[in-house]
């Protein structure tokens, strides 16, 4: 009797242990955001680099070089903040009509607010690919979102 309880305690404290590290770790694969904020939807960041107003002052610009961005291929990935700072800067690339997993990366900070990193998109069977790059910011303790759409070309 002793041993079946102790194995129905062992199994109860396994599921709230799955449940917690779930919790804890729901904020990494979906991100919350405090805000957000939309871009101007005529940038194309297969031309120039994009610049947004954030709420309570500040602007934030993202770039990719080379342009226009690869699949397949290493690219360079900017965001100068101007007016703000940020604990955190990280961008989250989502395939619109099609799920292509987690592709995050978390940029470095540099000098003059700006953050960078290198990042490679994966390879779609269909050729061009619509993203969504989501630049996630932690600053003043709150977490603003600014999410940019663009495509990708194939690999040449």
């Amino acid at each position: 009797m002793n041993k079946k309880i102790l194995i129905d305690a062992i199994g109860i404290l396994a599921i709230a242990l799955v449940v917690v590290v779930g919790y804890k770790l729901s904020p990494l694969l979906l991100p919350k955001a405090d805000v957000t904020v939309q871009p101007d939807p005529g940038c194309d960041l297969n031309r120039v680099a994009c610049r947004v107003a954030l709420p309570g002052g500040g602007q934030l610009e993202l770039r990719m070089n080379p342009r226009p961005i690869p699949m397949v291929k290493p690219f360079q990935v900017e965001v100068k903040l101007e007016g703000i700072s940020a604990a955190r800067v990280e961008v989250d690339f989502a395939g619109i009509d099609m799920n292509m997993g987690l592709n995050r990366i978390a940029l470095v900070s540099g000098v003059s607010g700006l953050h960078s990193g290198e990042a490679t998109l994966p390879v779609c069977i269909t050729g061009q690919m619509d993203w969504q790059a989501t630049v996630l910011l932690e600053t003043d303790g709150r977490r603003i979102a600014v999410p940019f759409r663009f495509a990708s070309v194939p690999h040449g």
